[in-house]
């Protein structure tokens, strides 16, 4: 298991680097950052001056081992347009960002996994069908629709749910929470109904194909053919062996919700790490842009290496057969 931890590290770390190259590559020339941060009266030598003191004058190669220095060291350097530090900024936002992704995770899990089994053993019903007809269109229609018609909904013909802005908050140290306050609660509910209907739909298709994969495999027909329950045999040892690629698809889930809730958080006002992407393209503050996306891809290794452990306790002949590749 050490050698499988080993390999799995390396990999990320590789990982990073490419996504760090990437993320610095792209947004070093989106546009002059000197020109978001002075006014027009300001003079051609004031523009050279700051540009010299951010750095934006050196060598490619040396800005960009200055980027990875930083970084490796949790230095992510200071916002062109704010001229705090990032790091700062990313933390007030982050509690905003993951108790929306938490919630809307387990949203789409307390509904889609019921839903993909009751649609698998009873399939052809009309009951079924109009399920997997709901998942469809939840998949098709784009997420910003979505919350745009919850809000018509639930904001403006019921008036019963806030339609922006993250509430009253409570402060827990650094940490901010929606959970301790009912305001903060309701404020949560339709931005994460909004992210949450379409991780439901593929939670719950997936489920439905394994379970009907599984269900077709011999050792479900024996079990049938030597008379154990129906019960056992669906929630025992079909469902069990469904769960591998739920685990996978979750991971995924996860860090999606958090990378993708940049539209939800717009649309809603969500004050997350989302919305500060957004706001930094505007304005064209290159440091954050950049410092998004490696945090981002950071948060998609750490899950899916987690998700990668998780595969080797269920299953340790994962890590036996990774050997043997190597």
């Amino acid at each position: 298991m050490f050698r499988f931890i080993l390999i799995r590290l390396a990999q990320s770390i590789f990982v990073m680097f490419v996504v760090s190259l990437i993320a610095f590559s792209l947004f070093r020339f989106v546009g002059d950052p000197v020109a978001q941060m002075v006014g027009q009266e300001t003079s051609i030598q004031d523009q050279e001056r700051l540009r010299e003191r951010l750095g934006l004058n050196d060598p490619v190669p040396v800005q960009f081992v200055r980027f990875l220095r930083d970084l490796g060291t949790g230095n992510f350097g200071f916002s062109y347009r704010t001229r705090q530090p990032i790091g700062e900024m990313f933390l007030d936002r982050m509690p905003a960002t993951l108790e929306l992704s938490f919630v809307s995770l387990l949203i789409s899990l307390a509904f889609g996994i019921p839903a993909g089994i009751y649609t698998a053993l009873k399939r052809g019903r009309f009951s079924s069908s109009a399920m997997l007809i709901l998942t469809l269109i939840g998949v098709s229609v784009p997420t910003f629709v979505i919350g745009i018609f919850l809000i018509y909904i639930f904001g403006v013909q019921l008036t019963v749910l806030p339609t922006f802005g993250r509430g009253e908050t409570i402060a827990i140290g650094w940490w901010k929470t929606n959970f301790l306050t009912v305001e903060g609660l309701r404020a949560l509910v339709l931005p994460a109904l909004t992210l949450g209907i379409y991780q439901l739909a593929l939670t719950m298709r997936l489920v439905r194909s394994e379970m009907l994969e599984v269900l077709r495999t011999d050792y479900i027909k024996f079990a049938v053919a030597r008379g154990l329950n129906y019960r056992s045999i669906y929630f025992h040892h079909a469902l069990k062996n469904s769960m591998m690629p739920v685990i996978t698809i979750v991971g995924l889930q996860l860090g999606g919700i958090i990378a993708f809730s940049i539209v939800t958080e717009s649309v809603f006002q969500w004050p997350g790490m989302g919305l500060l992407f957004l706001e930094s393209i505007q304005f064209v503050d290159i440091p954050v842009m950049s410092s998004y996306l490696v945090i981002i891809a950071f948060l998609f290794v750490i899950i899916n290496l987690i998700v990668d452990l998780l595969y080797f306790v269920i299953d340790p002949r994962i890590g036996s057969a990774t050997d043997s590749q190597i």
